[in-house]
């Protein structure tokens, strides 16, 4: 058949000429019929100011200015949506008229089957006797779930579903009647209303439900009402979030009354922020505060065993790096008295570094400044504060012999002032440290003509450095660990109060072995042979002794996700003092995570016997449609578990269902067991269920 096309503008929109573009008309053939009177026949298509309109037959009336269609018709708006029938009426510009045996898809998601939809201009779409759902739709079997009412209105402009008379029914049975109600489309992000309700059990507050309420205060602004009422607490939290040109803030908080706490109100509040405040630099707050240590536990909102309050600024550049922070500390266990932890810490660093081409070398000019204060009590550890400030210059220098041997060059010197209060142990006073350090790398590569890449490099280190001057307390430098980052270095102190002293000499060797399509491992094995017992040092930091354990660490890279990690600290008598080894695989099907951690008996750290425990936690997609979740954390020096959750999760076009159950044995307030359980379903479709959708399922005969 001949197909003809032409501009028809003229013929069927001279209204509109003026203003819009032309209208294309594509049919099997085409028929005028006086000067009124136009028939579209056969494999009908219309393209009009981003509108596709296809159908079996097109015939438009000049008189009336009207267009009648028969189906089947399929209409797709420059918004998006898309309309079928099997007949309409409707005006040239597609945008008023009326659609019978008619059926509206929204955003791809949200299909509205109805007798008829009347368009108004454009804007609205009224729907009569509709049934709405998002899940497929196989013959005549009831879809999973679906929306029936008397009348639903789509209002384009503001996204919006309005129903009467509506009734929700599950495989054709109805189990919900609501007068009215308004949903967002799918294709609004933030509106006003219910969001998605939640069931949570646990054994200390009974069977309750969450009905969180989402108002959009405006583009920038909003705020989260969620009632929280179950047969043992009457709870109310809000979250409220705004967004401004340069950062964001977010504040969450909770009340009520339970029977946790008789007669008592309880709750929480944490506000925080991220800002731009111009030039690099970044300005970020976390406030926190509660009504008791036990609090953020029982509602499930946290574990933490610390609050932490403060303000933070940070500036990274290529050659300089600015930070200061300032936080309060509140302890949340039972044992530990805030005044000794301190609760006020003040942080402050500069660092500038510069490459110098005469001489090949790098430079890095520092100063630092940090400050603590506790308040009173007997015991003067536990009310010593402590202030200091200082300044560092360090240069680095780099050759490569003709042979691939690396040599760096490392030279450094700090001066730093302390003020101690509260504390006759320490001096007021100066401190020097210069330090120093030459170290050596041979990489020796054998090539391989598969592609195989294989390394050995042997690293050998000769440091030095001392302190003159006042002996501070060891303040932010309690936890140091021998590593493979470490090893070659300066230091292995993690702060600026500890000082390693005398003479050492770090020994290693790494072994990189890299297998196309297959993966890469690496292994460090060394030690560090000290002039002295450095005391900041504890056991389990494998430096207590002059010459520290033997480092063994083991990476284990596989091209299929698979990663093995192994660091273990072994002493002269081939005992084992520190062990730990970490598994993750992650691909897309699983998320697996899984640690095990030995430690040894340490009074330095208040650790009188040997501490084990292994963890994990895992997310399996069994299926397109189902998935499992698992965790748990052992503690095997006290032969229990310390807590252990699992999680079912099922999902498909239009419906996500999550259940999840989570049981902690023992926390840092009690050793009572709590368990909780949650339930959650959500109808995708709606900007209110809003959720990543699963596959959709297959229709059977």
């Amino acid at each position: 058949m001949l197909r003809l096309a032409f501009l028809c503008l003229a013929l069927i929109l001279p209204s509109l000429a003026p203003a819009q573009g032309a209208a294309t008309l594509v049919a099997d053939s085409v028929t005028l019929s006086g000067d009124n009177r136009l028939v579209a026949d056969g494999n009908v298509e219309a393209f009009y100011d981003g509108t596709v309109l296809s159908a079996s037959r097109i015939t438009y009336d000049r008189t009336a200015d009207r267009l009648s269609i028969e189906g089947p018709i399929f209409i797709r708006t420059a918004d998006g949506q898309i309309l079928t029938a099997s007949r309409a009426e409707l005006d040239p510009r597609l945008e008023s008229g009326l659609l019978r045996s008619a059926r509206l898809v929204l955003d791809e998601q949200l299909q509205l089957a109805a007798n008829q939809i009347t368009r108004v201009d454009g804007r609205y779409s009224a729907l009569t006797r509709t049934a709405a759902t998002s899940c497929q739709v196989c013959g005549t079997r009831a879809p999973l779930w679906e929306i029936r009412a008397e009348s639903v209105i789509h209002d384009t402009e503001t996204r919006q579903l309005y129903f009467d008379n509506a009734s929700l029914l599950i495989r054709g049975v109805p189990v919900l009647w609501v007068p009215r109600m308004r949903l967002p489309d799918p294709t609004l992000e933030r509106a006003t209303g219910l969001l998605v309700p939640q069931v949570r059990t646990t054994n200390q507050l009974g069977i309750g439900l969450k009905l969180p309420y989402f108002i959009r205060i405006g583009d920038r602004r909003d705020l989260t009402l969620t009632p929280y009422l179950s047969g043992s607490t009457t709870t109310l939290e809000a979250r409220y979030r705004q967004a401004y040109l340069r950062g964001d803030i977010e504040i969450l908080a909770s009340v009520g009354r339970d029977d946790i706490v008789p007669d008592t109100t309880r709750g929480f509040a944490r506000a925080s922020g991220d800002f731009d405040i111009g030039r690099g630099v970044q300005l970020s707050f976390n406030i926190e505060a509660l009504s008791d240590p036990t609090y953020l536990l029982d509602y499930g909102y946290s574990d933490q065993d610390r609050l932490v309050s403060g303000l933070t600024l940070t500036r990274v550049r290529q050659d300089d790096l600015f930070f200061g922070q300032a936080a309060f500390y509140t302890s949340l266990r039972e044992a530990e008295v805030d005044s000794a932890l301190p609760p006020i810490v003040l942080d402050f660093g500069y660092e500038r570094r510069r490459y110098l081409a005469d001489l090949g070398a790098t430079v890095t000019w520092s100063v630092s400044a940090d400050a603590l204060q506790r308040t009173k009590n007997s015991d003067p550890a536990s009310a010593r504060d402590v202030a200091r400030v200082g300044t560092g210059l360090e240069l680095v220098h780099q050759w490569v012999s003709p042979v691939g041997l690396v040599m760096t060059t490392d030279a450094k010197v700090v001066l730093d002032y302390y003020l101690v209060n509260d504390d006759p142990t320490y001096e007021t006073g100066f401190r020097a440290g210069p330090s120093g350090s030459v170290t050596l790398r041979w990489p020796l590569m054998r090539p391989d003509p598969t592609g195989i890449v294989n390394i050995i490099e042997p690293i050998v280190s000769l440091g030095w450095s001392e302190a003159f001057g006042v002996v501070p307390p060891n303040e932010d430098g309690l936890l140091a660990e021998l590593d493979e980052g470490n090893l070659m270095s300066l230091t292995r102190t993690p702060g600026q109060d500890a000082r390693e002293l005398g003479y050492r000499t770090s020994a290693g060797v790494a072994w990189t072995l890299g297998v196309p399509d297959v993966g890469t491992s690496t292994m460090t094995f060394g030690r560090v042979f000290q002039s002295q017992v450095q005391p900041a040092y504890s056991a389990a930091s494998g430096q207590a002794r002059a010459n520290s354990d033997w480092l063994l660490s083991t990476q284990l890279a596989l091209d299929g996700g698979f990663e093995w990690q192994v660091r273990t600290l072994i002493d002269d008598d081939l005992d084992i003092n520190k062990a730990e080894t970490m598994v993750n695989w992650s691909n897309e099907r699983i998320d697996f995570n899984a640690s095990y951690l030995w430690l040894p008996e340490d009074a330095f750290r208040d650790r009188d016997s040997p501490a084990s425990e292994w963890s994990f936690d895992t997310d399996w997609r069994v299926t397109d449609n189902w998935s499992l979740r698992a965790e748990a954390r052992y503690d095997e020096a006290a032969n229990q578990l310390a807590r252990a959750g699992f999680g079912l999760g099922w999902q498909n076009e239009c419906v996500t269902v999550d259940l999840s159950v989570a049981r902690r044995y023992t926390s840092f307030t009690t050793e009572d067991p709590t368990t909780t359980f949650d339930l959650a379903i959500n109808l995708t479709g709606f900007s209110a269920g809003r959720s990543q959708a699963g596959p959709a399922g297959s229709c059977r005969n």
